[in-house]
């Protein structure tokens, strides 16, 4: 890693995938940009995540989604089923018109593989990378920025981007607030896919619906491995135990469901169980010259698959909103930086509280039982493939603020 250097243009607190898209996205643009990292070492925890085409268009654009296809997987269809019955009912192919309407694809990829992508990516453009570095505040002084750290030091910049996370402690700089409990866990596994490995649903997205719980399963790594997902709702989580000390809850949640849900619960790693948090919508993300982006900014819960996807919208959304202002051809201007972030917020809140808020309602359709499932079920069944009218506003190239895939990569002042 490169040596600290108490004083940059631009100062990214985090090493998750919102940090490293920022940092990469600011230093295409021709800032310094010094990266802080609390962990000894840089790494990716959990196991797939789902990238929609709103986010494989900004891979695309900084000329990353090839890597991504290179170890990723492009599923051919999205497929929800009822756990209960196994019946299906209703898929999206993610193929042809779908990759047309969208400008990229849909991708589904190993986290800590995504995480390397841009990792990578940060280093061969020449952010500064620093590790075991806890910031505990940031403080903005005529027009600069100061950060302080845990051990005394400090670092100073022109902007600071706080991507700290769902436990942000740079939040409580606009908001005092906290992490919501959604009273859902979930259990993660990969496996290898050997010739023994039901052979029917390996290209695809599968969801099983069921109440109170469902299941997800896709392949990765080019068809190597089997990610699982299966998430349900925990009465130890709703009495604060984050986690619990065994899997009775898991099997009692998945006991109606059918034979190739409880046979996928053997794919699971249960050491460890993900309490399912987000927090509520917050307006402002800007104090002084610090702005939040990520799940610092706008957690959410995983319904929608767009977590990480909200991310990259959100470099590449501050990636332009510098580049007109701060980032020009005559050179940066770092008094622009109220303004840019100020837009970047402006333009981000409003859709990022949708999202939030759409997951929310989703994972509650996902879950329900009685007469609410009987009419889940009909409304998903009346959807035909390829109806795009519950997708457009999340995956269109309108309605992102996200730059087309057509244009250039932003490489303002980059060394070649």
């Amino acid at each position: 890693m490169s040596n600290p250097k108490p004083s940059t243009d631009v100062l990214v607190i985090g090493g998750g995938m919102a940090g490293l898209a920022g940092a990469l996205a600011l230093r295409e643009n021709g800032a310094e940009v010094t990266l802080l990292e609390r962990a000894p070492e840089f790494g990716e925890v959990g196991a797939g995540l789902q990238m929609a085409p709103n986010a494989s268009r900004v891979l695309k654009r900084w000329g990353l989604l090839e890597k991504a296809l290179e170890i990723g997987v492009r599923p051919r269809h999205l497929v929800f089923r009822d756990a209960v019955t196994g019946e299906e009912l209703t898929r999206q192919s993610l193929g042809g018109s779908f990759e047309e309407r969208y400008g990229a694809p849909y991708v589904v990829i190993h986290r800590s593989d995504l995480h390397r992508i841009l990792l990578d990516a940060c280093r061969d453009a020449g952010v500064r990378l620093v590790n075991d570095v806890t910031v505990e505040a940031v403080r903005t002084v005529d027009g600069r920025a100061t950060a302080r750290a845990s051990d005394g030091s400090t670092y100073e910049a022109d902007v600071v981007l706080g991507a700290d996370g769902l436990k942000s402690v740079l939040r409580s700089e606009v908001a005092q607030d906290g992490p919501v409990s959604s009273s859902y866990v979930a259990y993660r596994g990969t496996v290898p896919i050997t010739a023994a490995t039901p052979q029917g649903d390996l290209e695809d997205v599968i969801v099983y619906l069921g109440p109170d719980c469902h299941l997800v399963q896709y392949p990765l790594r080019k068809g190597e491995l089997l990610n699982t997902v299966a998430v349900f709702k925990s009465a130890s989580f709703e009495r604060g135990e984050e986690q619990y000390g065994g899997v009775d809850e898991l099997e009692a949640a998945c006991r109606d469901c059918v034979p190739a849900v409880r046979e996928a619960l053997k794919n699971l790693a249960t050491g460890i169980r993900w309490p399912m948090y987000d927090r509520d919508p917050i307006e402002n993300w800007v104090a002084g010259r610090m702005v939040l982006m990520g799940d610092a900014a706008h957690p959410m819960l995983q319904y929608l698959a767009q977590g990480a996807c909200q991310a990259l919208e959100d470099a590449a959304v501050l990636q332009e909103a510098s580049l007109g202002t701060v980032f020009t051809e005559e050179g940066a201007d770092p008094a622009a930086w109220d303004a840019a972030i100020r837009n970047f917020n402006s333009a981000r809140a409003a859709r990022t509280a949708r999202v939030q808020r759409t997951a929310r309602v989703w994972g509650e359709s996902w879950h329900v039982s009685g007469l609410a499932r009987t009419l889940r079920n009909l409304l998903f069944r009346s959807r035909k493939d390829g109806d795009y009218q519950y997708n457009d506003w999340l995956y269109g190239q309108d309605g992102d603020g996200v730059p087309s895939a057509s244009l250039p990569p932003a490489r303002v002042g980059v060394p070649a």
